[in-house]
């Protein structure tokens, strides 16, 4: 449970930020049936030979990774998700006017299906609905592949080259998109506050972002259910349940200012 003074120092920088920027992880998607990562009920923690499916490596060198993988998607829960309470709380910040930029580690299109806009949501991490070929990065439609899955294949190759097919998504050992990434950090640098959300903020160099909003001048407002590793670069720490605390904070109005 928050400490009061904690939830009403954390509604006082919200209300008072001109540019806010949000830096949400899979513990934002849980209360829309998502699982996290590394949870107590996270995906790697209940089935540990899941995180093999999150390899290059492993993915590129297996036949059996890459197979197992394609069932997962098919099965994936974001496939009938809908977004929640807090997912929703950001699109109102962004109609008060001072949400600069989501910057989501998921890959689910939750932010966007609330209602973000597009140009405000930068997926780090990428989509989940779309693929990429890793020899020739000729990208299609996930529905479209996964239909090839359902027809029968197991492991469907790039129908431009023959390469291997995976999600266009970063995987462990893959480089975020250096354009992606450097309007992150400057979105960052820009912003007076950053609402770290529902992230483990162990990922680099993502979570690196935080330290980078904390030595530029922003607050930062940490929401997550366990410790991170940059709690000490927040002004406020918040540990309840994401869907609930979020909306909390959103003011009913934009701030106004003097004559």
């Amino acid at each position: 449970m928050d400490a009061p003074e904690d939830l009403h120092r954390a509604r006082e920088l919200v209300s008072s930020a001109c540019r806010i920027v949000a830096l949400t992880g899979a513990g934002i998607s849980t209360d829309s049936g998502i699982p996290d990562f590394r949870g107590p009920n996270g995906l790697w923690t209940t089935r540990p030979g899941a995180e093999r499916l999150s390899n290059l490596q492993a993915y590129v060198s297996s036949r059996e990774v890459r197979e197992q993988s394609w069932q997962a998607r098919l099965e994936h829960p974001a496939w009938q998700a809908e977004p929640n309470a807090a997912h929703r709380a950001f699109v109102e910040l962004e109609r008060l006017g001072t949400l600069s930029a989501v910057l989501t580690q998921n890959v689910d299109g939750l932010h966007q299906e609330a209602g973000s806009s597009n140009e405000r949501v930068l997926e780090l991490h990428g989509t989940m609905f779309q693929t990429s070929c890793l020899s020739c990065a000729d990208r299609r439609e996930m529905r479209q592949v996964l239909q090839r899955v359902r027809a029968g294949e197991t492991d469907p190759p790039c129908e431009v080259c023959g390469g291997i097919l995976k999600s266009a998504t970063i995987s462990f050992g893959q480089s975020l998109d250096p354009e992606v990434l450097e309007r992150a950090r400057q979105e960052v640098r820009d912003c007076d506050l950053m609402l770290a959300v529902g992230t483990s903020l162990t990922v680099q160099p993502v979570a690196g972002l935080v330290a980078t909003a904390a030595t530029e001048g922003a607050d930062v407002l940490v929401c997550n259910a366990h410790p991170t590793p940059y709690d000490g670069c927040a002004t406020v720490v918040l540990r309840g349940a994401v869907a609930e605390v979020l909306p909390a904070l959103v003011p009913a109005e934009p701030r106004t200012t003097g004559p």
